[in-house]
Protein backbone atom coordinates (compact mmCIF):
# COMPACT_ATOMS: atom_id res chain seq x y z
CA UNK A 1 0.00 0.00 0.00
CA UNK A 2 1.72 3.60 -0.78
CA UNK A 3 1.60 6.13 1.26
CA UNK A 4 1.92 9.56 1.45
CA UNK A 5 4.51 11.77 4.01
CA UNK A 6 6.28 15.37 3.63
CA UNK A 7 9.31 15.31 1.36
CA UNK A 8 12.57 15.67 3.15
CA UNK A 9 15.98 17.18 1.97
CA UNK A 10 17.76 13.90 1.53
CA UNK A 11 14.79 13.21 -0.79
CA UNK A 12 15.62 15.68 -3.42
CA UNK A 13 17.89 13.76 -5.59
CA UNK A 14 15.24 11.24 -6.34
CA UNK A 15 12.41 13.93 -6.85
CA UNK A 16 13.90 15.28 -9.59
CA UNK A 17 15.00 11.60 -11.31
CA UNK A 18 10.93 11.36 -10.76
CA UNK A 19 10.43 14.60 -12.64
CA UNK A 20 12.65 14.19 -15.07
CA UNK A 21 11.78 11.17 -16.10
CA UNK A 22 8.17 12.39 -15.99
CA UNK A 23 9.00 15.25 -18.23
CA UNK A 24 10.42 12.71 -21.18
CA UNK A 25 7.30 10.66 -21.02
CA UNK A 26 5.21 13.79 -21.23
CA UNK A 27 7.26 14.54 -24.40
CA UNK A 28 7.57 10.90 -25.72
CA UNK A 29 3.34 10.90 -25.28
CA UNK A 30 3.08 13.84 -27.31
CA UNK A 31 2.60 17.09 -24.44
CA UNK A 32 5.74 18.39 -24.96
CA UNK A 33 4.48 22.18 -23.52
CA UNK A 34 2.86 20.84 -20.08
CA UNK A 35 6.32 20.44 -18.45
CA UNK A 36 9.32 20.36 -21.55
CA UNK A 37 12.62 19.76 -19.69
CA UNK A 38 11.87 23.09 -17.62
CA UNK A 39 9.40 22.17 -15.03
CA UNK A 40 9.79 22.00 -12.31
CA UNK A 41 12.87 23.71 -11.29
CA UNK A 42 15.32 22.56 -8.84
CA UNK A 43 14.98 25.34 -7.00
CA UNK A 44 11.17 25.33 -6.95
CA UNK A 45 11.51 21.23 -5.59
CA UNK A 46 13.42 22.95 -3.06
CA UNK A 47 11.23 25.98 -2.00
CA UNK A 48 8.37 22.73 -1.92
CA UNK A 49 10.36 21.15 0.44
CA UNK A 50 11.15 24.06 3.43
CA UNK A 51 7.86 25.21 3.11
CA UNK A 52 6.17 22.24 3.81
CA UNK A 53 3.86 21.56 1.03
CA UNK A 54 6.38 18.81 -0.91
CA UNK A 55 4.99 15.45 -0.48
CA UNK A 56 6.62 11.81 -1.85
CA UNK A 57 4.31 8.80 -2.48
CA UNK A 58 5.99 5.63 -1.05
CA UNK A 59 6.01 1.81 -0.94
CA UNK A 60 7.79 1.20 2.18
CA UNK A 61 11.21 2.88 1.74
CA UNK A 62 10.91 3.43 -1.54
CA UNK A 63 9.85 7.06 -2.91
CA UNK A 64 7.87 6.47 -5.97
CA UNK A 65 6.01 9.25 -6.67
CA UNK A 66 6.45 13.11 -5.83
CA UNK A 67 3.80 16.12 -5.43
CA UNK A 68 2.83 19.68 -4.22
CA UNK A 69 -0.15 19.34 -1.87
CA UNK A 70 -1.55 23.31 -1.42
CA UNK A 71 -4.16 24.48 1.26
CA UNK A 72 -6.27 27.79 0.58
CA UNK A 73 -6.63 29.71 -2.59
CA UNK A 74 -4.79 29.18 -5.92
CA UNK A 75 -4.21 32.45 -7.80
CA UNK A 76 -4.70 30.92 -10.98
CA UNK A 77 -8.17 29.39 -9.87
CA UNK A 78 -9.55 32.66 -9.27
CA UNK A 79 -10.96 32.96 -12.86
CA UNK A 80 -12.70 29.40 -14.32
CA UNK A 81 -14.17 29.54 -17.94
CA UNK A 82 -16.12 27.18 -19.54
CA UNK A 83 -17.66 25.80 -16.47
CA UNK A 84 -17.36 27.00 -12.93
CA UNK A 85 -16.28 25.02 -9.93
CA UNK A 86 -18.72 22.67 -7.62
CA UNK A 87 -18.18 25.35 -4.83
CA UNK A 88 -16.45 28.46 -3.10
CA UNK A 89 -15.31 26.26 -0.01
CA UNK A 90 -11.95 25.66 0.99
CA UNK A 91 -9.89 23.01 -0.84
CA UNK A 92 -6.35 21.91 -1.11
CA UNK A 93 -4.71 22.01 -4.61
CA UNK A 94 -2.38 19.04 -5.96
CA UNK A 95 0.10 20.26 -8.16
CA UNK A 96 3.50 18.90 -9.74
CA UNK A 97 2.07 15.02 -9.10
CA UNK A 98 4.60 12.32 -10.98
CA UNK A 99 5.18 9.08 -10.64
CA UNK A 100 8.26 7.05 -11.39
CA UNK A 101 8.11 4.52 -14.13
CA UNK A 102 6.47 1.13 -13.54
CA UNK A 103 5.05 2.36 -10.23
CA UNK A 104 1.23 3.08 -10.57
CA UNK A 105 -1.61 4.53 -7.82
CA UNK A 106 0.52 7.84 -7.59
CA UNK A 107 -2.62 9.53 -8.06
CA UNK A 108 -5.14 7.56 -6.18
CA UNK A 109 -2.52 7.83 -3.53
CA UNK A 110 -2.41 11.26 -3.47
CA UNK A 111 -6.27 11.70 -4.20
CA UNK A 112 -6.73 9.85 -0.76
CA UNK A 113 -4.52 11.57 1.30
CA UNK A 114 -5.90 15.00 0.59
CA UNK A 115 -9.73 13.36 0.71
CA UNK A 116 -8.69 12.64 3.89
CA UNK A 117 -7.72 15.88 5.20
CA UNK A 118 -10.04 17.79 3.03
CA UNK A 119 -13.46 18.20 1.61
CA UNK A 120 -12.61 19.76 -1.29
CA UNK A 121 -9.72 18.61 -3.75
CA UNK A 122 -8.97 20.36 -6.78
CA UNK A 123 -6.21 19.82 -9.64
CA UNK A 124 -5.17 20.82 -12.96
CA UNK A 125 -3.55 19.32 -16.04
CA UNK A 126 -2.77 20.42 -19.74
CA UNK A 127 -5.38 19.32 -22.02
CA UNK A 128 -2.90 17.52 -24.27
CA UNK A 129 -1.89 14.96 -20.74
CA UNK A 130 -4.66 12.81 -21.74
CA UNK A 131 -3.11 10.27 -18.98
CA UNK A 132 -3.47 12.51 -16.22
CA UNK A 133 -7.00 13.45 -17.30
CA UNK A 134 -7.48 9.63 -17.37
CA UNK A 135 -6.07 8.91 -14.00
CA UNK A 136 -7.78 12.18 -12.44
CA UNK A 137 -11.29 11.44 -13.85
CA UNK A 138 -11.09 7.96 -12.46
CA UNK A 139 -10.34 8.79 -9.35
CA UNK A 140 -13.82 10.90 -8.92
CA UNK A 141 -13.10 14.28 -10.10
CA UNK A 142 -15.15 16.61 -12.08
CA UNK A 143 -13.84 17.95 -15.01
CA UNK A 144 -15.58 22.29 -14.28
CA UNK A 145 -13.50 23.64 -17.21
CA UNK A 146 -10.19 25.59 -17.67
CA UNK A 147 -7.99 27.91 -15.92
CA UNK A 148 -5.01 29.89 -17.30
CA UNK A 149 -1.47 29.43 -15.39
CA UNK A 150 0.59 32.13 -15.11
CA UNK A 151 2.35 31.87 -17.88
CA UNK A 152 -0.86 32.04 -20.00
CA UNK A 153 -1.72 28.37 -21.16
CA UNK A 154 -4.44 26.99 -20.34
CA UNK A 155 -5.30 23.78 -18.28
CA UNK A 156 -8.42 21.47 -17.74
CA UNK A 157 -9.43 22.15 -14.20
CA UNK A 158 -11.15 19.30 -11.71
CA UNK A 159 -12.97 19.38 -8.15
CA UNK A 160 -13.77 16.43 -6.11
CA UNK A 161 -16.22 17.55 -3.32
CA UNK A 162 -17.26 15.41 -0.41
CA UNK A 163 -21.06 14.41 -0.32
Amino acid sequence: MLEVRKSRPEDFGQIMDIYRSAQEFMIASGNPDQWGHFYPTEEMVREDIRTGIGYVICDGEAICGACALCEGAEPTYQQIYEGGWLNDEPYITIHRIAGKEGCHGIVAAASDYCKSIYDNVRIDTHHNNLVMQRQIEKNGFVNCGVIYVEDGSARVAYHWVRE
